[in-house]
Parts: C-alpha cells; sequence; structure tokens
C-alpha cells in the first residue's frame, strides 16, 4: 500500500475494526509511536496489557503475534489505515489513519468518553453550586463563588488535558 490511499471508509468498515479490542489496541499504540514497529514489539506490548503482566507469558505473546500477523494487521493494511510489511514484520500508521480518529473518542475501550466527562462534572457542579447558594450546611461552610471558581478551574484543567491528548493522538502525520 502506497502512504496515502485516499480510500474513503464507510462506517461499519470503521466499528467493524474499531469493536475489536485488539485491533483498537493496535491502533492506539501506534497513534502513541512516531515510528514503525516490529510485530514483535507490538504483540508483547499488546500481550501486557491483555494479560497485566511484564514479560507477558510466552503462549500469550505467540497468540497475539500469530492472530495481528494473520488476521488483524493484513486487515488493517487492507483497509489504508496501517502499512504492514510481512516479510519484514514491521507496521506503521498510514495518512488515512486519520479517518479512524474521531471513532477513537465515540467508541473508547476504555476510560470514561470524555463527552460523559464532562456532562457528569457540569451536572455535580450545578448541583454543588445551587446547594451551596441555597445555604445547606455541608456545601455552605464555602462562598458560593469559591465553588463556581473551583468548577471552572475544573474545566479549564480538563479542556487542557483534553486538549493535550488529543494533539498526542493526531493520525494525519506525514511519512
Amino acid at each position: 500500500m502506497s502512504a496515502s490511499t485516499n480510500q474513503r471508509l464507510t462506517e461499519h468498515e470503521i466499528h467493524d475494526v474499531l469493536r475489536n479490542r485488539r485491533r483498537a489496541r493496535t491502533l492506539k499504540y501506534l497513534r502513541s509511536r512516531d515510528e514503525t514497529v516490529t510485530l514483535r514489539e507490538l504483540s508483547e506490548e499488546l500481550a501486557s496489557i491483555e494479560t497485566g503482566e511484564s514479560p507477558p507469558p510466552r503462549n500469550k505473546r505467540e497468540s497475539v503475534y500469530n492472530s495481528l500477523h494473520q488476521t488483524h494487521l493484513p486487515k488493517l493494511d487492507d483497509l489504508g489505515i496501517i502499512q504492514y510489511e510481512q516479510n519484514r514484520k514491521v507496521v506503521h500508521l498510514l495518512n488515512d489513519a486519520h479517518q479512524v480518529e474521531v471513532y477513537m473518542e465515540v467508541v473508547p475501550n476504555e476510560g470514561v468518553p470524555y463527552a460523559t466527562y464532562y456532562f457528569v462534572v457540569g451536572l455535580v457542579s450545578l448541583v454543588v453550586v445551587s446547594l451551596s447558594s441555597l445555604g445547606m450546611p455541608l456545601f455552605a461552610a464555602l462562598p458560593v463563588s469559591l465553588w463556581a471558581g473551583g468548577f471552572v478551574g475544573l474545566y479549564l484543567v480538563s479542556g487542557l488535558v483534553y486538549f493535550h491528548s488529543q494533539q498526542k493522538l493526531r493520525l494525519g502525520r506525514s511519512r
């Protein structure tokens, strides 16, 4: 495959890629690296994540290695998301991988989606500030302005964390 296939992926193809945890973790790992990765390094990392052991057991490493080599990497290569050089056993993201990026947030495999996080923080801040302004004993111990300022600060810090994480996850790198 070339560095850019200009192949437009359908939503079904993207969801098919991301609903498999191993493929999603593969893309997440490749996004965190700005270089070509060996199949051995990738399989070691995924096996470690899947087992929670470092180093992972040999049988798990071999299982992950084989499934990546035989199934997952060829599929991602065929879709133009990665380039997998089977003879050299190396893999790297292609420019067209950015098509999947937006879905990585919408279809998370781990953690809380940012939309849910911001909704919960907003709801909690509304309740706490309201209870403080109504003079509820526990919440009235601090002025409403301090509660509100604290939540605004939390939003600002959260926004910076989100911005930083998105900058790190940018897939549209030129190769």
